[in-house]
């Protein structure tokens, strides 16, 4: 066994033992840095100390044309920046050539959405007659209607809700604020819910989702919710919030053609996301052209 093959095998019980990592992830480091030591023994480099950022740079990119995808190349990297920070914890190496490379950027894959009939059936499908159907019946007309993240509506309280104004007070990313209508059907899925958690005397509980024993209900509890009724209605794709979050902001888009009015009710601080976040049927898109483009409309 070789030296660089040694420190490999340290680094890994180090990563066992002490950082406590699980065999799988310890396996995935393992088959990364198998993949560095062969890259190294190609171009005659068997000492971890005279490995340059151009290096490690030749290694990402012949990793990139072998056509391995992004995030694999992304966690390589990562695993070589750790185990350079072992080297130089061990006095084997004095800097980590892996720091200030960047892997490539992978392609923004485009969140599944459930069509219009699909979130008719799932949200007119959900029994409100238990105390658990009517909370869960308004959590995803809220989704919907609303487009809030997971932690958002997890988050909201009974405060946040202005029944009058028909609108919900979101504390979303990064502590920004922001105010969002709540549409008729949810407002009216609201009510049914605060009627019945009243009736069940939960009055001093301040969250607006509580469970059975009054307490707010967790985000882990919120997506199992979701799945349920997704299965229980037949849907084949899981149902989860972003999705629910994702076809609010397609269906908004594709019937107002307004770009920045999505954006504001997203709360995206750049409308480049919301570009990618939300799936525009490309013919809704060809007769927005046609109807609005005054070189295409037709004499």
């Amino acid at each position: 066994m070789n030296k660089q093959q040694q420190t490999i095998d340290a680094f890994l019980q180090y990563l066992a033992q002490e950082k406590r990592m699980s065999p799988h992830t310890v396996s995935n480091y393992q088959r990364d840095l198998k993949q560095l030591t062969t890259f190294c023994e190609s171009l005659e480099l068997v000492v971890w100390q005279s490995i340059k950022s151009s290096h490690i740079r030749q290694f990402i990119s012949q990793l990139h044309r072998q056509g391995l995808a992004s995030r694999s190349i992304q966690r390589s990297l990562s695993a070589t920046r750790s185990f350079y920070r072992y080297l130089i914890r061990e006095g084997l190496a004095d800097n980590n050539p892996a720091q200030a490379v960047q892997a490539p950027k992978g392609e923004k894959r485009l969140p599944s959405t459930l069509d219009v009939d699909q979130m008719t059936g799932l949200l007119d499908g959900t029994q409100q007659d238990t105390m658990i159907g009517s909370r869960d019946r308004a959590m995803m007309e809220l989704f919907y209607s609303s487009g809030l993240r997971l932690a958002e509506l997890q988050g909201l309280d009974l405060r946040d809700v202005d029944f009058g104004a028909e609108l919900v007070h979101v504390l979303g990313k990064g502590n920004k604020q922001r105010i969002v209508p709540i549409g008729t059907q949810a407002i009216k899925a609201l009510q049914h819910w605060l009627s019945t958690r009243n009736e069940l005397g939960f009055f001093e509980q301040s969250a607006l989702f509580i469970t059975k024993q009054g307490n707010r209900l967790g985000v882990r509890s919120i997506q199992k919710r979701l799945s349920y009724w997704g299965k229980k209605q037949g849907i084949s794709d899981k149902v989860h919030p972003h999705r629910l979050r994702h076809a609010f902001a397609s269906h908004m888009l594709e019937a107002s053609g307004d770009l920045r009015a999505v954006q504001e009710l997203l709360g995206h601080a750049d409308i480049s996301t919301t570009q990618i976040y939300t799936h525009v049927d490309f013919q809704h898109l060809a007769k927005v052209y046609d109807d609005a483009h005054p070189r295409a409309k037709k004499k």
